[in-house]
């Protein structure tokens, strides 16, 4: 099976919306965010074969240390299988082209295996955001370690 990424258009946003849905119930966004969200920026979404597995956000680096965002989402049905370690390296090269000099990502503290996969790829937690309407916390996680000179 043969696993690619492309990035989002107005072709591919609703799929890359569907994944963020699914995985983000507690943070939905309508089309019009998807397509905000496209222009501030890099969204992907990841098929193997002609089947949907996951969707992601690079945020550009920001800040006086270059700060990238990297968000890999994989639906449940498609996660142990390597596509989620394939769309992480291929968008945190992303992330580094674009001048990141250190990696964060974000991840729904119920996300248990997103948890999990930030963890085993050296992520540790540095901050948690707690959404107004007392939904399930958001963890900012920082790549330790990850600091591009």
């Amino acid at each position: 099976m043969t696993m690619r990424i492309e990035p989002v258009d107005e072709r591919t946003l609703h799929d890359w919306r569907e994944v963020h849905n699914v995985i983000i119930p507690n943070a939905a966004l309508s089309v019009e965010e998807v397509r905000e969200r496209i222009g501030q920026n890099h969204l992907t979404v990841a098929y193997v074969d002609d089947t949907l597995v996951g969707c992601a956000t690079v945020r550009p680096p920001a800040g006086p240390d270059r700060t990238a965002t990297v968000i890999v989402r994989v639906l449940a049905a498609h996660r142990r299988r390597g596509y989620g370690q394939r769309f992480y390296e291929s968008e945190l090269a992303r992330a580094y082209e674009l001048g990141a000099g250190a990696i964060e990502t974000v991840v729904l503290v119920t996300n248990v295996d997103g948890v999990r996969f930030a963890q085993s790829r050296a992520f540790v937690e540095v901050d948690r955001y707690f959404p107004e309407d007392g939904s399930a916390a958001f963890l900012t996680m920082r790549l330790d370690g990850g600091d591009r000179k």
